[in-house]
């Protein structure tokens, strides 16, 4: 499968603190990829070499099957989406023509404008000025900014960190559109909910070095203990093995129709990033 990025033995220091130590990994064509990790992990430095806002220290990055360092030029920028903490928009105007003006420079049809409105569940807001708009809204409209040109790869740093959920819900929908459609998405995020919703492989990242790498459920079960944990009508649970033990006792729970729900007893995320780096998220 084609590796939209590669990054091989990536390190970045700022004077005499090293914010990045020796990561590598890749990402393939139309996957969502998760960079895990608390405040602090590395993760937006990641993302700002990686769309040419800052230079590495040493080691290589490729997006695009070029040197990150490219991807200012014109070819390039118009393949990708990014959606940072410093993605301004233009407060004196209003929703639709922020978005307007991106159409043009996108050469995108403005019928677009209301697709993308939808996507992040704002087609009631389109005449409102951004300056009048909450932290939520406000990065809900960069986000449709984003989604515009549906660009063969999308960066997303917190994407819905100022989301209530149901706004979220539109957001997430709205990404696995436009994974459906082959745009790749590299999402940095604390949110372990988020990641085991949206991606296909994680990273988990702890003060600049990545610790595990996988896809979600793999992550879960080498991690888990093999149990199930049925809940009886009686008002009690039962943890029973996997295997053909385990499943004997499940068929006699459920012979006898004692079975409320059944549910591995395999860890989140979360559990997982505290047992392999000893921090909680935060």
């Amino acid at each position: 499968m084609e590796n939209i990025i590669e990054v091989t033995s990536l390190e970045k220091s700022f004077a005499d603190f090293r914010a990045l130590k020796d990561v590598s990994f890749n990402v393939r064509k139309g996957e969502i990829f998760g960079f895990l990790g608390p405040s602090g992990s590395g993760k937006t430095t990641t993302i700002k070499i990686l769309t040419a806002q800052l230079k590495q220290s040493s080691g290589s990055a490729f997006v695009l099957g070029v040197p990150a360092s490219r991807l200012k030029e014109e070819k390039y920028r118009k393949k990708m989406g990014v959606i940072t903490d410093n993605t301004a928009l233009y407060g004196r105007l209003n929703v639709y023509d922020n978005l307007k003006l991106y159409c043009d420079l996108y050469d995108v049809p403005a019928k677009r404008i209301d697709e993308v409105l939808q996507m992040v569940n704002l087609e009631k807001e389109s005449k409102k000025m951004v300056s009048k708009l909450s932290r939520g809204m406000t990065q809900r409209v960069t986000l449709a900014r984003a989604f515009l040109h549906e660009p063969e790869l999308l960066f997303l740093d917190e994407p819905t960190s100022a989301l209530d959920p149901v706004n979220t819900k539109h957001v997430y929908e709205g990404l696995t559109r436009l994974k459906e459609k082959g745009t790749t998405i590299f999402l940095t995020t604390h949110d372990m909910v988020e990641a085991e919703t949206l991606c296909d492989r994680v990273a988990f990242l702890n003060n600049g070095q990545i610790q595990l790498l996988d896809a979600p459920r793999k992550l879960r079960e080498q991690h888990g203990d093999a149990t199930l944990t049925v809940e009886l009508n009686n008002g009690t649970s039962a943890i029973v093995p996997m295997g053909a033990e385990g499943a004997q006792q499940l068929f006699n729970y459920m012979s006898l129709n004692q079975v409320v729900s059944v549910q591995t007893n395999n860890p989140t995320l979360g559990d997982i990033f505290v047992e392999v780096t000893g921090r909680a998220l935060s």
